[in-house]
């Protein structure tokens, strides 16, 4: 039974045995071919393929000897780059014999996908081809014989690093020891490394077939390896435009191995994702997003162009979420997450301005904006929010709590209610973001990044703000407990404490103990004097970008806020006496 749910599956022969290919989507719309890796199936794909089977014609094989297609007779000499191309123009004859398809391939399938897309006879039937953790043989053994040519230290460093990530194909090569131990002791182990090492989601993957998978497929090694490394093709160069993913937290392959890469590829396009090697299993939607964004410019005969912001390289299809991205600093930070290429998830309780930033973030390059309406001061609708998410968009990269409101007035002005609203939005808003979101997160066991938007009021008493310096003074300590609990699991924590910041919140602060005209008047006041100090959100929303790519625990913004947090530490008792003070508003 194929995990590939709703898929049409045929049989397709070719040089001896027959592939087991599964297809879903319109066979009308481009088709996207998915090679899977070793020891995989097809089913490693099955996430990716549901994400891209609305948009396109996906097909997933498996590779000769793997899942439900038949082994070659006899093994040696049956997994050679030559007959794997023969198996690949096989399928894309079968799937789609009018039009090239864009292909996407990760560990071996990329390997093998690299001689699909650099030989002749393969010209005109690949649109695209997107590789994920698999580099061209060819292009690595020229990779080593220029570090063997000129062995600087770093040459040298980097041939030594790759070789020790190398270790298994090492043991790959040894005859009949690969075998014993998938079908004994690593076979039925394997899942479990793969979830604890990896953080591979538990579930029905891999597949009852793998310890045959993996056995057969070290021939793929040994059939490859050590000669293309000995003699690579001098004339491996891609004759489709090419789309590199790289994990940077991938245990097998250095990022190193793709600095000749351009000489190669003359179209070229770029991403890293802070991840690791199975991205596949554990960035579906991120990939998904990348490989319909790479197809779709190509069909379009554009040229594919990543964001190129200046954490372009950090945040480009993470999934980010900002609440209160309405106005001010949240919209400010939808946007710089947007121009980074991220995916943004714009939530306010005002649904246009949650759409106009949705639709500015596109504009801005932003991989997907969307817009969500929510109150975060009402738990039961964040959790909603929170499965909405999950379900069109998967996992949550970086959530923004910025959601907030003003209050001004003095301890015995300020009424319950007065204090109930605004613990409400301020404090309980940021707990149920983390709570439902963090929680996910966790659950995922790939990292993230909590930011939580304090203020510089957390550690600047004020006579004539008790209630809102003490909601933001329990965001920051929350934010500290937090990133304590969190660290083990990847998940770094941020308290932001911008100062003085030109937004409208100034203008919509509720001032207690007044009547409405008054409050009218001292809101326009604060918003004059807002106005005059004229920091922009966009500054505050780069140094947000900046806290998340530097894991900072707090990230004081302004120069006043940066000069309280340094008093706070080093003379407390002139931040008091300043409190004391009458404020202009």
């Amino acid at each position: 039974m194929t995990l590939l749910r709703g898929a049409r599956e045929r049989r397709v022969r070719t040089g001896g045995v027959e592939l087991c290919v599964a297809e879903l989507g319109d066979p009308g719309r481009p088709t996207v071919v998915l090679v899977h890796g070793y020891p995989d199936t097809k089913e490693v794909w099955s996430e990716v393929a549901a994400r891209l089977a609305g948009d396109f014609h996906v097909v997933a094989y498996d590779v000769r000897g793997h899942g439900r297609s038949t082994a070659p007779r006899p093994l040696r000499g049956g997994f050679t780059l030559e007959k794997l191309t023969d198996d690949f123009l096989a399928v894309a004859d079968a799937v789609s014999p009018d039009r090239p398809v864009h292909l996407v391939g990760h560990d071996w399938g990329s390997v093998q996908a690299w001689e699909f897309t650099t030989v002749r006879r393969t010209e005109g039937r690949i649109a695209s081809f997107t590789s994920i953790s698999g580099p061209s043989l060819d292009h690595f053994g020229h990779w080593i014989g220029r570090r063997l040519q000129r062995p600087t230290p770093r040459r040298i460093g980097q041939l030594l690093g790759q070789g020790a990530r190398s270790w298994y194909v090492y043991l790959l090569q040894t005859p009949l020891l690969p075998e014993l131990a998938w079908r004994g002791p690593l076979g039925r182990r394997w899942p479990k490394v793969l979830e604890r090492v990896e953080k591979v989601p538990v579930g029905d993957y891999p597949r009852p077939s793998l310890p045959s998978d993996a056995a057969h497929g070290a021939w793929l090694y040994r059939d490859n390896v050590r000669s293309r490394l000995r003699v690579p093709r001098p004339d491996a160069h891609a004759h489709a435009p090419v789309q590199l993913v790289t994990p940077l937290e991938d245990r097998f392959l250095s990022e190193r191995l793709n600095d000749d890469l351009e000489q190669w590829v003359p179209r070229l396009t770029r991403r890293t994702v802070q991840a690791g090697h199975w991205l596949p299993r554990t960035r579906p939607e991120q990939l998904a997003a990348w490989i319909g964004e790479f197809a779709t410019s190509v069909e379009a005969g554009r040229s594919p162009a990543p964001a190129s912001g200046e954490h372009a390289e950090r945040f480009a299809g993470q999934l980010v979420l900002v609440t209160g991205a309405g106005s001010g600093i949240g919209r400010a930070t939808a946007l710089a997450f947007a121009a980074a290429g991220a995916r943004v998830v714009a939530v306010d309780r005002n649904a246009q301005a949650a759409l106009r930033t949705a639709e500015s973030a596109r504009l801005a390059g932003a991989a997907g904006a969307w817009a969500e309406t929510a109150d975060v001061s009402d738990e039961q609708a964040m959790e909603k929010l929170a499965e909405k998410v999950d379900a069109d968009h998967g996992v949550v990269d970086v959530l923004v709590n910025n959601a907030g409101i003003g209050l001004s007035g003095s301890f015995f002005d300020t009424t319950p209610e007065d204090w109930r609203k605004v613990l409400d939005v301020n404090l309980w808003g940021v707990i149920h973001g983390c709570r439902v979101f963090g929680r996910r997160m966790a659950e995922r066991g790939q990292g993230g990044h909590i930011v939580n938007v304090a203020s510089a009021a957390a550690y600047q008493p004020s006579r004539a703000l008790p209630a809102y310096s003490t909601s933001k003074a329990a965001v920051l300590m929350l934010s500290e407990c937090l990133r304590a609990e969190l660290a083990g699991q990847g998940i770094g924590v941020t308290a932001v404490c911008p100062g003085f910041v030109n937004t409208s919140i100034t203008s919509t602060a509720h001032f207690a103990g007044v009547d409405a005209r008054e409050e009218q008047r001292l809101q326009q006041r604060a918003a004059r004097l807002y106005g005059l100090r004229n920091y922009p959100p966009e500054k505050v929303a780069r140094a947000i970008l900046r806290a998340v790519a530097r894991d900072l625990a707090v990230a004081p913004v302004t120069p006043e806020a940066r000069v309280a947090r340094l008093l706070s530490r080093v003379a407390p008792g002139l931040l008091r006496g300043i409190a004391r003070i009458k404020p202009p508003v």
